[in-house]
């Protein structure tokens, strides 16, 4: 199927905590490809394997020193191949992440670029002189906190970091940045990825004219996924990223994947707008599909779900999106939808069947399929320089990011030694080996959701029409063909009881999805705390 991306499920690998085979505490390829058997075992359509690629690891693989080679941590060039060859064994395709605005400091074209301002890599980062008093060019920040900007006294000169210091980023007005880092991407599709998850693909141009990003006022800093006391919430970032050029720039990447067939890309996107701005990403000329961080906030209401999701139909209307409620940059969503208590297994079947049931393709992040909490790590086992930096009133992405729990071994199961970030006693309980018994475990009811709404053409291609319903009721239909489901969601954990509209009443329950459902009886419906109803509309 030349369009498989279309309403695909995706898994998120995050190798550093998927499984350990060589015993140093970290994940790696070999430890991914002892695992394919139980991702496919989920029924999901394809995986996208978080960066693995050479690095000094300063952002964990999102500072790349050398795009075409792997890191040893996580193993050799040969162990891809294998990876690839027995994921599609499986019938699973393969995403890989891209990094493409910027590169580790280690990388061997910014060695190159920082060593003068005339040698034929000098224009290939963002350089600037430094003001007349000597500070930075311009007031823009860093994601990662303080000035977006470094000395570097070789050149006598500024670099530009939108994230940490040593991640400088590319000058894509070079053709040659562009034409380089096409190349790149190419080595992979030779491979034989079937796509790539575009990180940060928002951030690759900057205002040619170094403008000041102007003030935000304070009731406006929020959202977007990160700390609201970093500063850099401070600014609209109206000229660090999203500039028009990108446009042309996904238009060559678009060509470039053209010649490959059913290779697609996922844009991640977060700007000041982004709903807006992967409307104007997302066509059939620019990328297949994009995401941001609209669902991954604190904000669990019917009627903020429902506005985000019509305001992206009402924009979007060339493209293809995909959702998510969990990554590796976020609080996992049990814990921010659901609070730091025990018993939300039903939260956690819930919010799956929530993100397989809107508009668009879908990724699920590794545990996600187990119902994991967010993970408490103590300050001196902190690894991201994002907590450690904003410590502690935003504790960083530790606490999603800790290792998989296999089994209810030493470690879950996930190595022989101490891990790079401690596994939770807690999570041993709700670990793969343990839900795999039970009938009734997350589990187990993810994958037979899975399955289920493959067989049903409405939820995986269909249109999307809402239906208003008080909070905390979430309603819409979903129609394909000559298939329309109701779709009935109780966002709390209390009984609700929603008289539904008369042209729906007639609707006829589906019973076979394996989660809480409802009674449809005397043109009301009555739904459990977390209860998911699906019905066929004739």
């Amino acid at each position: 199927m030349a369009e498989w991306w279309r309403g695909a499920v995706i898994y998120q690998i995050y190798p550093r905590s998927f499984l350990d085979t060589n015993g140093d505490g970290v994940g790696d390829l070999p430890g991914i490809v002892a695992g394919l058997d139980y991702v496919a075992s989920l029924g999901v359509d394809a995986i996208w394997i978080s960066p693995f690629f050479k690095s000094p690891m300063a952002d964990f693989g999102y500072d790349i020193a050398d795009y075409r080679d792997v890191d040893p941590l996580f193993g050799t060039l040969a162990d891809f191949e294998r990876l690839l060859d027995k994921a599609h064994a499986l019938g699973l395709r393969v995403m890989i992440d891209q990094v493409l605005s910027h590169t580790s400091s280690e990388h061997a074209w910014f060695k190159e670029s920082r060593e003068s301002r005339d040698n034929p890599k000098a224009d290939w980062y963002v350089w600037a002189d430094a003001k007349a008093d000597g500070t930075p060019p311009n007031n823009w920040l860093s994601l990662f906190g303080g000035v977006a900007w470094k000395w570097e006294p070789r050149r006598g000169q500024y670099y530009l970091h939108n994230f940490l210091s040593s991640q400088p980023d590319l000058n894509f007005h070079n053709p040659q940045v562009r034409a380089a880092t096409l190349d790149n991407v190419k080595f992979w599709l030779d491979k034989g990825v079937d796509g790539l998850r575009l990180d940060a693909i928002n951030f690759c141009f900057h205002d040619r004219e170094l403008r000041d990003n102007p003030p935000k006022p304070a009731e406006l800093r929020t959202g977007r996924g990160f700390s609201p006391d970093n500063p850099y919430a401070f600014q609209y970032h109206w000229y660090n990223n999203t500039q028009p050029e990108n446009l042309a720039f996904l238009e060559e990447l678009r060509a470039l994947l053209d010649r490959y067939p059913g290779a697609t890309t996922l844009g991640e996107i977060s700007s000041e707008d982004s709903l807006a701005t992967m409307a104007e990403y997302v066509t059939p000329r620019r990328l297949h599909m994009g995401y941001s961080f609209e669902l991954l906030t604190d904000d669990f209401s019917a009627a903020y779900i429902r506005a985000t999701v019509e305001r992206l139909e009402a924009t979007m209307t060339q493209g293809w999106p995909c959702w998510a409620i969990s990554n590796h940059d976020v609080r996992r969503a049990v814990s921010r939808w659901g609070g730091d208590g025990p018993g939300h297994d039903d939260l956690a079947r819930q919010l799956v069947a929530l993100v397989c049931s809107l508009r668009g393709s879908v990724c699920l992040y590794q545990g996600e399929e187990l119902g994991l909490p967010e993970a408490e790590v103590p300050y001196e086992a902190l690894q991201d320089p994002y907590g450690i930096a904003f410590w502690p009133t935003f504790k960083g992405r530790d606490g999603c990011r800790t290792p998989m729990p296999w089994n209810g071994g030493p470690q879950s199961g996930f190595s022989p030694v101490a891990a790079w970030l401690p596994v939770p006693d807690a999570h041993a309980a709700r670990s793969v080996a343990a839900q795999d018994a039970l009938p009734d475990s997350v589990l187990n009811g993810v994958r037979r959701l899975l399955r289920w709404r493959k067989a049903h053409p409405a939820l995986v291609l269909g249109a999307i029409e809402f239906v208003d319903a008080p909070e905390p009721v979430l309603a819409f239909v979903r129609r394909h063909a000559e298939e329309a489901l109701l779709v009935v969601f109780n966002l709390s954990a209390e009984a609700v009881r929603w008289p539904v509209p008369a042209p729906l009443r007639g609707a006829r329950p589906l019973r076979d999805h394996g989660l809480r459902g409802g009674e449809l009886a005397d043109g009301a419906l009555q739904l459990p705390g977390r209860g998911v109803f699906y019905a066929r509309l004739d």
